[in-house]
């Protein structure tokens, strides 16, 4: 096939991520970048364009398709710019600031007749992937509880990320991949109720914490929690850092980190009644939460999954040649806008808000 010619705006983090990562990617021309602070060019690899404005690139009859890696303010007016320009687009995360944005955002390419998908490469977080081949499995019977947390070591966000005005805070950052996670974990299932708290800890402009519950029509209770101010002194137990908890009626599984450790548990037999007996243990009269009998718990490894984020752009790569369908479709991402948006209201409310 031949090599898909691709230029992007912003060379920041992510930018500098894709710049690594496209580099050396088979099937892929990295072409050059603009960015709004000369400063931020400076690095650029060798041999790569440094433009000197958003508009040079996007005139530019080399580039095929436009990477949009600025801040999250400038994603809609980026699109519109680039499908005018008749780029195709690959937009970072979130897509849009809000559902109404993005709405515009599809009018407007669809006129243009160009490209348009969303860089959600956690899709291939191999902590992802692990749990939701158990779930694919029915590894642990009927799921009703899947919970998935990431913590911060030391309190706080960086750069643009702390404000407003950019499109900043941690549900626009890490809560559009987290909810991607679960909503596509169970594809089909309906969100039938958003309960959520949506807090700013420590950032006077933007969330820094937030837990969401999800009630789906499957009977699963989903929770998504995020903190970057949870501290902890043990920046080595990855439970703090991510993790995920899947609980069935026949077992549960747990996935610590994101290069993902844990286990499948499962016991060799419930507790029973006793009638007219009474048992004691060191903690009282209880066995339910007292230490198992020897031998009670056993517990399994978890499936093996082989995934990186540079499975993205093996799929964006052989859909944009029309071999087989983009992974990330704008009706999701419209989804997940949509489920952040209640989100915010529940939290504003504070009771929960029917979703579908």
């Amino acid at each position: 096939m031949d090599e898909i010619r691709i230029a992007i705006i912003g060379h920041g983090f992510m930018g500098h991520e894709d710049e690594h990562m496209l580099l050396h990617m088979p099937g892929i021309r990295l072409v050059g970048f603009s960015d709004i602070d000369p400063h931020q060019l400076k690095d650029v690899a060798p041999g790569l364009k440094r433009y000197a404005s958003n508009e040079e690139l996007l005139a530019d009859p080399e580039v095929q398709v436009v990477i949009i890696a600025a801040n999250n303010n400038q994603h809609h007016k980026l699109v519109c710019q680039a499908a005018h320009a008749g780029k195709d687009i690959l937009c970072e995360k979130p897509i849009a600031m809000s559902v109404t944005e993005l709405d515009d955002m599809v009018r407007v390419v669809e006129a243009c007749g160009v490209k348009f998908t969303v860089h959600h490469q956690r899709r291939f977080d191999p902590d992802f992937r692990t749990i939701k081949e158990v779930y694919d499995q029915h590894l642990l019977g009927d799921v009703y509880k899947i919970k998935t947390g990431l913590y911060g070591f030391n309190g706080n966000m960086h750069d643009w990320h702390i404000y407003r005005s950019e499109g900043g805070g941690m549900l626009y950052d890490w809560g559009v991949h987290l909810l991607d996670q679960m909503l596509w974990m169970m594809p089909g299932v309906k969100v039938k109720q958003v309960f959520a708290d949506v807090r700013n800890v420590i950032n006077a402009e933007v969330d820094d914490y937030f837990k969401i519950l999800l009630r789906m029509d499957n009977n699963i209770t989903a929770e998504v929690e995020l903190g970057t101010y949870l501290l902890t002194d043990k920046a080595h137990d990855k439970w703090f850092e991510r993790h995920w908890l899947v609980s069935g009626n026949k077992g549960t599984a747990y996935v610590d980190g994101f290069e993902p450790e844990g286990k499948i548990v499962r016991t060799t037999h419930l507790l029973t009644n006793v009638s007219g007996r009474r048992t004691m243990t060191a903690a009282g009269p209880t066995r339910s939460f007292g230490p198992p009998p020897p031998g009670t718990i056993i517990t399994e490894p978890l499936p093996q999954v082989h995934t990186c984020h540079e499975d993205y752009f093996r799929n964006y790569i052989r859909a944009w040649h029309g071999e087989e369908d983009f992974l990330v479709k704008i009706p999701e991402t419209r989804r997940v806008l949509a489920l952040m948006e209640a989100a915010r209201e529940s939290a504003r409310c504070g009771k929960s808000v029917d979703f579908e």
